[in-house]
């Protein structure tokens, strides 16, 4: 067996190792990862713009997204808690309105039921393993944070070290696939924080002209929640039908019929637009990927489904269909 192979499949093996072993860390480097290219990204931006070194720019634009979230928090963020106090007081309220309206279906009340917020209330063994949970997601955080640092400050180190696991015969087609792995992960963050500004300004516009409470606070649930594509603004949409509840049944009609209108217009007409340099996910391929990563994974497998499975189809799509399958097509009617 020659070296390239068993490179080839010591990799496989230790790659395969860390999967069963402890899924959650390749998922995290994975965050970290998708982290250090939003940062280089936004420095290289900076970094063009202004005509300066890579570095610079992102040390620029690290400073200023810092100082952008502090002010967000100092000026915002004492009224988003606020609301957020609100919406649980008024939860109860709007489920038991829903209730009142589903009294004749006994199994929708009893998924209402499920939903009741004060069954949501931890207790003894309950509220320390959500300690716990908490903590771990914190721990997570922090961890991220600083691989998408440390990945941004010095994409090339990690690279090459990456590359030099690979035999030197391969080494030149691995570089190249961390290059259009980088180009899928750069399109599709660029077509989500697209997506999600768009979503929260219509969402919040939408609410407030239909008199619905915490309109605010709902359009940043609906811009965070579109991260997950076709799952996240079902979600987002829930506490705001609830709440339109309060209005009657017409309002929250109306507050469907707004959900299902902006999530049209950025699957059809934003998400398009900016996702050129990505590849363009089919919605059931995103679905399925969800659906598959969400059970093996959990909420962290869930919400990173989508960039995992644009890097997945622009890799198969270029190194595997393109370069492979079409090379064979190629090579067969060169022989007849």
């Amino acid at each position: 067996m020659s070296r390239r192979y068993v490179a080839v499949a010591v990799l496989a093996a230790a790659f395969l190792l860390v999967l069963w072993t402890a899924p959650d860390v390749l998922l995290v480097v994975f965050a970290g990862i998708l982290t250090a290219v939003f940062l280089r990204g936004g420095g290289d931006w900076i970094a063009g713009r202004l005509n300066l070194r890579g570095g610079t720019g992102l040390a620029i634009f690290a400073v200023a997204l810092a100082v952008a979230i502090l002010v967000f928090f100092a000026i915002a963020g004492a009224a988003l808690a606020a609301q957020v106090q609100e919406f649980w007081d008024k939860l109860p309220g709007a489920v038991a309105t829903a209730r009142g309206y589903v009294d004749g279906h006994p199994w929708v009340a009893r998924t209402i039921d499920s939903l009741d917020p004060s069954s949501l209330a931890p207790s003894g063994e309950s509220a320390t393993a959500a300690f716990s949970s908490t903590l771990g997601a914190f721990g997570n955080l922090v961890v991220v944070a600083f691989i998408g640092l440390y990945g941004a400050v010095s994409p090339g180190t990690y690279v090459r070290g990456a590359t030099a696991l690979v035999a030197p015969s391969q080494r030149p087609l691995f570089r190249s696939m961390i290059k259009e792995a980088g180009v899928a992960l750069r399109g599709w963050l660029r077509a989500q924080f697209v997506s999600m500004a768009v979503v929260g300004v219509l969402t919040g516009l939408g609410l407030w002209a239909l008199g619905v409470p915490l309109a605010p606070l709902l359009a940043v649930l609906a811009a965070l929640l579109t991260f997950i594509p076709n799952i996240g603004p079902v979600l987002a949409a829930l506490p705001a039908v609830l709440l339109g509840l309060s209005g009657g049944p017409a309002t929250a009609l109306w507050v469907i019929g707004l959900y299902v209108a902006v999530q049209t217009v950025e699957s059809y007409l934003i998400t398009p637009q900016v996702q050129q340099e990505s590849v363009s996910l089919p919605p059931a391929l995103t679905i399925s990927a969800q659906l598959l990563f969400g059970v093996l994974f959990g909420i962290l497998g869930l919400a990173l489904a989508t960039p995992l499975a644009a890097v997945a189809l622009r890799l198969g799509k270029i190194f595997y269909v393109e370069a492979y399958l079409d090379g064979e097509a190629k090579v067969t009617e060169g022989v007849r």
